[in-house]
């Protein structure tokens, strides 16, 4: 029988909590869903208000791995969602992740979390900019910190402030708290700002999907700020061979970084973080931080 435990007056069914989901280093499902319980305070404030999209591996990173929008199958009715428009198929509900006991019932299905740059009560007006920097071998996330040292001055050259954190895969990603803007001139000031760093940096980076072009370079991928797609989430497990975190990191780290392993950070590392740091990406979260979107091209004096 399937432990039960009461999260907030919430009773759930955890299962299989000795189950090795991260064979590289024995990391069972117990072990994640500890870690999301006593780093919700961290999670939770960056899911408020999004609707929320599953990368689920239920068997580990090398098993079955399947990407579901729409609320699974056995959603306890507590759990809240909102209707999202979709332009093919017609509003669906996604749920959204807004207390302990929602976020310990979805790490029981053990999932990666991704959200829109908008919020539920404004569908596809964001209020966040990403830029995903993905290094093409043979580069890696050390190139990334090049190209986001110059993005971050760029962008504060139109008064938005840039805050970093890794993929918890290869690469990088830059938010930014923008005024309420729809998604698509989001998604042209950020293609952009990739164009820009592309010519500034020919040798580093290209804006330019092709897998050609992409080897040994930095591929600023600014399409993620169109309103149907989504983003790992701060402080998210990731699918990958060890139990790595898209963790938020300081300008300090990025400027000094000269090898991978210095921005790949694993679960167990992230309390010592959160005492040393605190929340890097809180200032994200005050709409004073937010600043506005200047027209594709333009350049605010």
């Amino acid at each position: 029988m399937s432990p039960i435990t009461v999260v907030e007056g919430r009773r759930l069914s955890l299962t299989n909590l000795d189950k090795v989901l991260y064979p590289a280093t024995g990391t069972t499902k117990g072990e994640v869903l500890h870690y999301c319980t006593t780093t919700a305070d961290l999670l939770l404030p960056h899911l408020r208000d999004r609707p929320v999209s599953f990368l689920r591996y239920p068997d580990g990173p090398d098993g079955q791995r399947f990407f579901t929008k729409n609320v699974p199958p056995g959603t306890p009715s507590w759990v809240k969602s909102c209707e999202v428009p979709h332009s093919r198929s017609g509003p669906v509900r996604q749920v959204v992740l807004q207390d302990l006991a929602s976020l310990v019932w979805a790490a029981n299905l053990v999932v990666e979390l991704h959200t829109p740059q908008w919020t539920c009560g404004a569908p596809g007006v964001a209020d966040r900019l990403v830029l995903d920097l993905d290094p093409g071998e043979p580069a890696t996330i050390v190139e990334c910190c090049a190209a986001a040292l110059w993005l971050r001055e760029r962008l504060a050259a139109d008064g938005l402030a840039a805050y970093a954190k890794t993929s918890g895969s290869k690469g990088l990603h830059l938010v930014v708290a923008v005024e309420p803007t729809p998604s698509d001139r989001t998604t042209a000031y950020a293609r952009t700002l990739a164009v820009e760093a592309g010519a500034a940096l020919g040798d580093l980076v290209t804006h330019k999907m092709t897998r050609a072009l992409r080897p040994g370079k930095v591929f600023i991928d600014f399409s993620q700020n169109a309103a149907a797609k989504t983003t790992a989430v701060a402080y998210t497990l990731r699918a990958r061979p060890e139990p790595t975190v898209s963790t938020p990191v300081t300008w300090d780290e990025v400027a000094g970084c000269t090898a991978p392993d210095q921005l790949s950070f694993r679960f167990e590392e992230i309390a010592a973080r959160r005492e040393r740091h605190g929340d890097l990406h809180a200032p994200l979260l005050s709409p004073s931080a937010a600043g506005p979107v200047p027209a594709a091209g333009r350049r605010i004096a």
